[in-house]
Protein backbone atom coordinates (compact mmCIF):
# COMPACT_ATOMS: atom_id res chain seq x y z
CA UNK A 1 0.00 0.00 0.00
CA UNK A 2 3.06 2.64 0.81
CA UNK A 3 5.10 1.48 -1.47
CA UNK A 4 2.65 2.01 -4.17
CA UNK A 5 1.92 5.10 -3.09
CA UNK A 6 5.83 6.04 -2.93
CA UNK A 7 5.57 4.68 -7.15
CA UNK A 8 2.84 6.70 -7.46
CA UNK A 9 4.21 9.96 -6.20
CA UNK A 10 7.76 9.05 -7.98
CA UNK A 11 6.07 8.07 -11.93
CA UNK A 12 3.77 10.92 -11.69
CA UNK A 13 0.31 9.02 -10.94
CA UNK A 14 -1.02 10.65 -8.92
CA UNK A 15 -4.91 12.17 -9.13
CA UNK A 16 -5.73 15.42 -9.13
CA UNK A 17 -6.70 15.69 -5.30
CA UNK A 18 -3.50 13.84 -4.21
CA UNK A 19 -1.56 16.53 -6.09
CA UNK A 20 -3.21 19.73 -4.78
CA UNK A 21 -2.79 17.82 -1.26
CA UNK A 22 0.94 16.66 -1.57
CA UNK A 23 1.37 20.68 -2.72
CA UNK A 24 -0.07 22.02 -0.22
CA UNK A 25 1.84 20.47 2.56
CA UNK A 26 5.02 21.36 1.15
CA UNK A 27 4.28 24.85 0.43
CA UNK A 28 2.84 24.85 4.58
CA UNK A 29 6.71 23.07 5.24
CA UNK A 30 8.00 25.96 3.00
CA UNK A 31 6.27 28.98 4.81
CA UNK A 32 7.00 27.64 8.10
CA UNK A 33 10.93 26.73 7.40
CA UNK A 34 11.10 30.51 5.91
CA UNK A 35 8.93 32.14 8.85
CA UNK A 36 11.46 29.87 11.78
CA UNK A 37 14.23 31.15 9.98
CA UNK A 38 13.63 34.90 9.66
CA UNK A 39 11.93 34.78 13.57
CA UNK A 40 15.69 33.54 14.27
CA UNK A 41 17.28 36.61 12.09
CA UNK A 42 15.46 38.85 13.87
CA UNK A 43 15.38 37.71 17.53
CA UNK A 44 16.69 39.69 20.23
CA UNK A 45 18.79 37.30 21.91
CA UNK A 46 22.48 36.57 20.31
CA UNK A 47 21.67 33.37 19.00
CA UNK A 48 20.40 33.73 14.78
CA UNK A 49 20.76 29.87 13.88
CA UNK A 50 17.63 27.94 12.76
CA UNK A 51 15.36 26.62 15.34
CA UNK A 52 15.20 23.04 14.20
CA UNK A 53 13.01 21.77 16.63
CA UNK A 54 10.37 24.75 15.80
CA UNK A 55 10.16 23.95 12.40
CA UNK A 56 9.66 20.11 13.23
CA UNK A 57 6.89 20.99 15.79
CA UNK A 58 4.99 23.66 13.88
CA UNK A 59 5.92 22.73 9.95
CA UNK A 60 6.79 18.68 9.58
CA UNK A 61 4.08 17.09 11.79
CA UNK A 62 0.69 19.30 11.12
CA UNK A 63 1.81 18.83 7.13
CA UNK A 64 2.34 14.55 7.46
CA UNK A 65 -0.10 14.21 10.63
CA UNK A 66 -3.28 14.00 8.68
CA UNK A 67 -1.85 11.40 6.07
CA UNK A 68 -1.06 9.12 8.88
CA UNK A 69 -4.15 9.61 9.61
CA UNK A 70 -5.61 9.11 6.42
CA UNK A 71 -3.78 5.32 6.57
CA UNK A 72 -5.30 4.55 9.83
CA UNK A 73 -8.91 5.10 9.03
CA UNK A 74 -8.55 4.07 5.19
CA UNK A 75 -11.11 1.45 4.51
CA UNK A 76 -8.75 -2.01 3.30
CA UNK A 77 -9.70 -2.81 -0.12
CA UNK A 78 -10.41 -6.40 -1.15
CA UNK A 79 -7.70 -8.04 -3.54
CA UNK A 80 -10.04 -8.82 -6.57
CA UNK A 81 -8.78 -12.01 -7.73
Amino acid sequence: MLSQKLRDLCCGNLSLTERILLTVSLLWILVVAYLTWWNGLNSTTGDKSFRWDEWIWFGVVPAIAPYFFYFIWKKKEENKE
